[in-house]
C-alpha cells in the first residue's frame, strides 16, 4: 500500500502527528509493535504542561481532560522543617493539568477510530527502507504472518528509544549526548486517596520523593533508589516507612495516607539527546530522539511539541514547500535542550549523592528558589511549560 507520511509508534507522539495531518487533509498510516490493549494501558507521565493543553484545546481532543483532570497552580517543594508552595499562576500566570498518559493515549485512540485512521498494532520486525530515496518504505509482519509494506513519500519515527527508527539512522550521521544518573526512581501506584492537592517535591538527606495522583482515589508516588535497586527488595510497609518519612509525614499536621499498592516498577535516570532529528526523509520525535528524566515532567510534553512542529513540516512539504522540513531538527533541539537542562536542574537539585558539601549546595539551592521572586519564577516558567515553538 501506498500513504503521503507512514508513522511508526501508536503512542501519544504517533497518534497526534497522525491527528495532526488528518487535520490538513494528509494521509497517514500508523505502525505499532505492541498491542492496543497494551498500549493504552501502560503507565507513563501524568501532568501536562500549559501550552500542551493549548494544543489539545486547539485541535478539540481536550474535552476529557477538562472534565476528569485535575487543574493545578503549581508545586511543593519540601525539605526537612521546610514546605513551600510555588505558585504557577502568580509568578507566569500558567496553570498545569493532571491527566495520565493512559486516558490521553485512549482519547487519541477514539479520535483517529472516528476518523477512520489506519493502524497496524503487533507487528513484529519492523524494518525501514530507502529512507534516503524520494519513496521510502516501512515493512513488517502482521499478527496474522503476513508482510506487508507502506510505502510513503515520508516517515516519522515515533516509536521510542528502543524502536527501529533510530537505529535506522547510520552512527556516522548523527550526534549523540548521553547521561547516567546515579539513582533510579521506586514508582509506585497505590489505591489511597492522594495526601496532598498538588505534586511535592521532597528532598531529604537519605533521598528524594515524589508524591503525585493520578485521580481522586489512586495515588502516584516515587522514592529514589540505588541504580541497581529491584522492585522484590522493596516490601509495600517498607515503601509507607521511607515514603513518609521523606515527605515529612507529621510535619506542620500534614500526614500521609497509605494504601493498597497495586502497581511496583523502578525506572533508571538517564538524558539522552541525538541530532539531527532527521535523516533524509526520515524524521524523528519524542522519545525516538531524546530521553530526559522525569523530575521535570518534560517527557510526553516534549513528544507533543516535536510532533506539533513536525506536522507543520510535513504538511508543508506534501505542498512542495520544504523549508520547515529542512529547519524541523533546529527548532526542536531548542526546546530539547531547554527541556533537557531544566530536568537536569531539578534532578541534581533534589536528589542526593551521599556528599555532604552538594547536600549543602542543595539546600541553599532550594531556600533561593523558594525566597526569591526570580527563582521561583525561572522554575515556573520552565515547569508550566515554554511555548511550543520556543
Amino acid at each position: 500500500m501506498r500513504t503521503q507520511v507512514a508513522i511508526i509508534g501508536a503512542g501519544p507522539a504517533g497518534l497526534m502527528l497522525s491527528h495532526l495531518l488528518a487535520r490538513e487533509g494528509v494521509e497517514s498510516v500508523v505502525v505499532e509493535c505492541r498491542s492496543r490493549a497494551y498500549v493504552e494501558a501502560r503507565i507513563r507521565a501524568g501532568l501536562l504542561e500549559a501550552s500542551t493543553v493549548d494544543l489539545l484545546d486547539e485541535v478539540g481532543l481536550g474535552r476529557r481532560l477538562h472534565a476528569e483532570g485535575f487543574a493545578h497552580r503549581g508545586i511543593y517543594l519540601h525539605w526537612p522543617g521546610e514546605r513551600h508552595h510555588i505558585d504557577f499562576v502568580d509568578l507566569v500566570g500558567k496553570m498545569v493539568y493532571i491527566y495520565g498518559q493512559t486516558e490521553l493515549t485512549r482519547d487519541f485512540g477514539r479520535a483517529r477510530d472516528e476518523d477512520g485512521q489506519l493502524l497496524f498494532y503487533e507487528a513484529t520486525g519492523t524494518r525501514l527502507e530507502g529512507i534516503e530515496s524520494d519513496s521510502p518504505s516501512v515493512v513488517f509482519t502482521d499478527p496474522a504472518g503476513r508482510e506487508t509494506r507502506i510505502e510513503a513519500d515520508l516517515i516519522a519515527g515515533c516509536d521510542g528509544s528502543f524502536g527501529p527508527s533510530r537505529e535506522s539512522i547510520p552512527s556516522s550521521a548523527c550526534q549523540t549526548w548521553e547521561k547516567h544518573y546515579p539513582y533510579s526512581w521506586l514508582g509506585v501506584l497505590a489505591n489511597v486517596a492522594p495526601s496532598t492537592d498538588e505534586l511535592i517535591y521532597s528532598w531529604s538527606p537519605e533521598g528524594f520523593a515524589l508524591h503525585s495522583m493520578r485521580s481522586e482515589s489512586v495515588s502516584r508516588l516515587y522514592l529514589q533508589v540505588g541504580p541497581q535497586a529491584k522492585v522484590e527488595e522493596w516490601s509495600d510497609d517498607q515503601i509507607w516507612e521511607v515514603l513518609a518519612r521523606r515527605l515529612g509525614d507529621g510535619e506542620g499536621g500534614w500526614h500521609l495516607e497509605a494504601g493498597p499498592i497495586t502497581e511496583k516498577s523502578v525506572l533508571p535516570m538517564r538524558s539522552f539527546v541525538m541530532a539531527p532529528m532527521r535523516h533524509h526523509r526520515l524524521f524523528l520525535a519524542g522519545d525516538a530522539a531524546h530521553i530526559v528524566p522525569p523530575t521535570g515532567a518534560k517527557g510526553l510534553n516534549l513528544a507533543i511539541a516535536d510532533v506539533a512542529l513536525l506536522s507543520e513540516a510535513l504538511v508543508a512539504f506534501t505542498k512542495g514547500d520544504t523549508l520547515l522540513a529542512d529547519e524541523y531538527s533546529e527548532r526542536a533541539l531548542r526546546r530539547v535542550w531547554r527541556c533537557t537542562h531544566f530536568s537536569w536542574w531539578m534532578t541534581t537539585m533534589l536528589h542526593t549523592s551521599g556528599d555532604p558539601f552538594e547536600a549543602e549546595l542543595q539546600r541553599s539551592q532550594l531556600g533561593w528558589v523558594t525566597s526569591s521572586v526570580a527563582g521561583a519564577a525561572g522554575l515556573a516558567e520552565n515547569y508550566a511549560g515554554l511555548p511550543i515553538g520556543y
